[in-house]
């Protein structure tokens, strides 16, 4: 990878993560000379052992102070980043990018916005064990290994998959998903994933993996068709054989190459100054 610009990337990370799910792309990335910041959500400084000690933490977050959080570190910068975000990362970056933040956005294995409609089996699966009990919306909810294996890990073996879940996973906000997952295109009035779909905005990459279990291909085309209106780039880009947790299975520096390759090529408005050597 031969970079000649130096860019600041924003990485948000997803739901049951942590923004240690991003280290090898933080490493990838500044090793060509870019800076990287992973803000966490609000709560998340205690990292991946201290939420699972303490996951109401998590319960009570809400979207739109995570969306505040993370648009008050975009705004301190000197320029527009461009923003990656990965599962509901993606949603976040989509709302990011809907405040006019960021130069580009590329979102990987996105959680939807609201109005996307298309739920696949394996996602109702994925999502089951949140959705299973009421009383989830209360609470912080966990997968077990076999469960995560399904939802994440289905390209990797038992035993890999289990080291993925023993490293990064945490509880997730029932809420968020009893909210966003199910009730969001139900409800009267906007939601809090809500983006006006015609609106112009930084250039934008869906990017999908073909054995993604929670957030399949056909979510993501979806989401993308919904932003036909917009004079803004819309561009999807399909990975075959990759899962959710492609970010860091085997292979995923073609996923960090092609997403930075297409934000650079797309990016918009002033870039940041690169620092002197």
């Amino acid at each position: 990878m031969d970079d000649t610009t130096h860019e600041t990337i924003v990485l948000v990370h997803g739901l049951w993560m942590t923004p240690r799910s991003w280290e090898h792309w933080v490493t990838y990335y500044e090793a060509r000379g870019h800076t990287v910041l992973t803000p966490g959500y609000p709560g998340f400084d205690i990292e991946v052992e201290g939420l699972r000690a303490n996951p109401q933490i998590i319960a009570d977050l809400t979207v739109p102070e995570t969306v505040d959080h993370i648009a008050a570190v975009i705004q301190s910068l000197p320029a527009p980043p461009i923003i990656m975000g990965h599962s509901f990362g993606g949603t976040l970056t989509q709302l990011l990018l809907a405040r006019g933040l960021g130069s580009a956005g590329v979102v990987i294995d996105s959680a939807p916005t609201e109005g996307v409609r298309v739920n696949p089996i394996s996602q109702a699966r994925s999502l089951f064990p949140a959705l299973k009990n009421p009383a989830n919306r209360r609470k912080a909810v966990g997968f077990t290994p076999e469960e995560f294996h399904y939802a994440f890990t289905n390209t990797l073996s038992e035993e890999d998959s289990r080291a993925v879940w023993d490293r990064y996973h945490i509880p997730a906000p029932g809420s968020w998903v009893w909210e966003f997952g199910l009730f969001a295109n139900f409800k009267p009035g906007h939601q809090d994933t809500w983006v006006d779909y015609s609106a112009d905005r930084a250039p934008l990459l869906f990017l999908s993996g073909s054995e993604d279990h929670i957030m399949p291909p056909s979510v993501n085309k979806s989401n993308a068709k919904h932003y036909h209106k917009s004079p803004a780039v819309t561009n999807y880009y399909e990975f075959e054989g990759r899962d959710h947790w492609t970010c860091a299975a085997p292979g995923w520096e073609a996923v960090a190459d092609h997403a930075l390759a297409w934000a650079q090529d797309h990016a918009r408005g002033p870039k940041a100054a690169v620092p002197d050597a």
